[in-house]
């Protein structure tokens, strides 16, 4: 047995034309098969070991050693007690197996049928994990462009065929209302490469909405961006229906957004065309946000543009008839932008600029008469002079008030120390408020001091307060970005479906 063994390995490997270990490893596992079927119990653990010199193998059967509290399968574990009253004396560690020597089972047709089967199934594997290798050789995840023709559609999605590779085209990576039939060529980025579940098996992804695959496309269509002439600094997409490029030029000489449309709109025709039509506004970027923000809302004209570092935001003034064109179809525009440039815009129109900012001036006016104890006459020309908080006041250079037309040393001396009064009240207040914030509040996920003290002081203090709010609610209170202020209020009312589950 031990030469027919020998042969059998030799002959396969040259048949498969695979390596020798292969072949015994797929031997060893159709041996340790029969014996399991051989003993009636599928769960039982046991490994074949092949003399590679002489053919001969051994058959055992084992068992993982684990803590008695961890002991749940008798036919493929024991306890560290027990192996220690079957063996005394033994060494045998946790985490280590114990084995028995069983009875070789004789390699008949069933087993060979098997080993065949296995040896076969690993050579598919093999195959595919090199075919996938090579694919992955010539192309990069996430920038690369491939080109296939479509094999078959499923309810998840196309399956493309790269040569020897298949690909899956998910149905959420297809723009919509886009059909593909068996044969179509199809053109698409490759997106990444997904696990298969536990099969050991991998699957190459691809995708037609990723912003990645318009730019590459461009690349293509446009030498200079190839070139490193031009450049795609940012896109934004609406898969089919329209997207926003920014380009920036890296040679002064070069026209970005003519180079990119071509003539008569050429250039930006041929890749529209390739994206089932989807219209591609190409905006001039600039390390500018302002400006950036102003391309990137083209074709509607601003105004003027009020930037908040803190809450990462821009409040764009359109005049009445370019409100509908800032915005968009369905908020398209407005959306698309903000994507482009990163930053929050928030669109409104003139008159609603000066009416926000008149109640704006209006409340800071009504602030300073309060807790400084001065007239609103007083208290407008701190406004107009640009003062918006009691700090400001409070700290702000003696030199910058007296520069205020009719404000002398007494004037601005009862002021600062007025401000500073009122700035340790408020503190002192807002203390002893954020006494009153439950334990439950406190100890939410994204919650932090300043989220808490704001929270507090708009009468916010317990987690129930919190998740009755709406998004809008809380970023008015806390300036907090969108993102933030909806994690926050899931945390808050998460408990609520908890309880509604049990």
């Amino acid at each position: 047995m031990s030469r027919e063994m020998l042969q059998l390995a030799e002959a396969l490997a040259s048949e498969k034309n695979v390596e020798a270990g292969v072949v015994f490893d797929a031997l060893e596992e159709a041996l340790s098969i029969a014996a399991r079927k051989k003993a009636s119990r599928e769960h039982m653990d046991v490994r074949v070991e092949i003399d590679r010199e002489t053919g001969g193998y051994r058959t055992f059967r084992r068992w993982l050693i684990v803590a008695d509290e961890d002991y749940t399968y008798p036919d493929v574990e024991k306890t560290i007690e027990e192996i220690q009253e079957e063996i005394p004396g033994t060494d045998i560690q946790i985490g280590e197996y114990y084995e028995e020597q069983l009875e070789n089972e004789g390699f008949g047709r069933q087993a060979a049928q098997t080993a065949k089967q296995i040896i076969l199934q690993r050579i598919r594997d093999a195959e595919r994990e090199q075919i996938l290798g090579e694919f992955m050789t010539q192309n990069q995840v996430g920038e690369s462009v491939v080109m296939g023709t479509v094999k078959r559609s499923e309810r998840h999605g196309v399956i493309v065929e790269l040569g020897r590779l298949d690909a899956l085209l998910p149905r959420d990576q297809m723009i919509p209302r886009e059909n593909f039939r068996t044969g179509d060529r199809v053109r698409a980025l490759f997106l990444r490469v997904d696990e298969l579940g536990n099969t050991g098996r991998k699957q190459v992804v691809l995708s037609r909405t990723a912003g990645e695959f318009l730019a590459k496309l461009y690349e293509m269509e446009v030498p200079e961006i190839a070139d490193g002439l031009l450049e795609i600094r940012d896109v934004a997409r609406d898969p089919g229906h329209r997207a926003k490029v920014a380009v920036k030029a890296n040679d002064q000489r070069i026209d970005p957004q003519g180079t990119c449309i071509g003539v008569r709109g050429s250039r930006v025709n041929a890749v529209s065309n390739e994206l089932s039509g989807e219209r591609i506004d190409v905006v001039l970027w600039s390390p500018e946000t302002a400006q950036f923000v102003i391309n990137a809302l083209s074709p509607a004209e601003v105004s003027r543009i009020l930037i908040d570092e803190d809450k990462h935001s821009v409040d764009v003034i359109v005049a009445e008839d370019q409100l509908a064109l800032a915005i968009g179809r369905g908020g398209q525009n407005v959306r698309l932008a903000s994507d482009l440039t990163g930053w929050q815009l928030n669109i409104m129109t003139v008159e609603e600029a000066d009416e926000r900012n008149a109640a704006e001036d209006a409340a800071i006016c009504n602030l300073f008469v309060q807790h400084l104890n001065i007239d609103e006459e007083t208290a407008d020309i701190l406004v107009q002079e640009g003062f918006a908080t009691l700090e400001e006041v409070a700290y702000v250079p003696a030199s910058e008030l007296l520069e205020i037309e009719g404000f002398d040393e007494e004037i601005v001396e009862a002021l600062r120390n007025r401000a500073r009064d009122a700035v340790l009240t408020l503190a002192i207040a807002s203390e002893e408020k954020l006494e009153d914030v439950s334990d439950d509040m406190r100890n939410l996920e994204g919650v932090d001091s300043e989220m808490l003290r704001d929270l507090a002081q708009a009468g916010i203090t317990t987690r129930d307060d919190l998740a009755e709010l709406s998004v809008d609610e809380l970023i008015e209170i806390t300036g907090v970005t969108e993102e933030a202020a909806k994690k926050v209020i899931l945390a808050a009312r998460a408990h609520w479906f908890t309880e509604e589950s049990n």
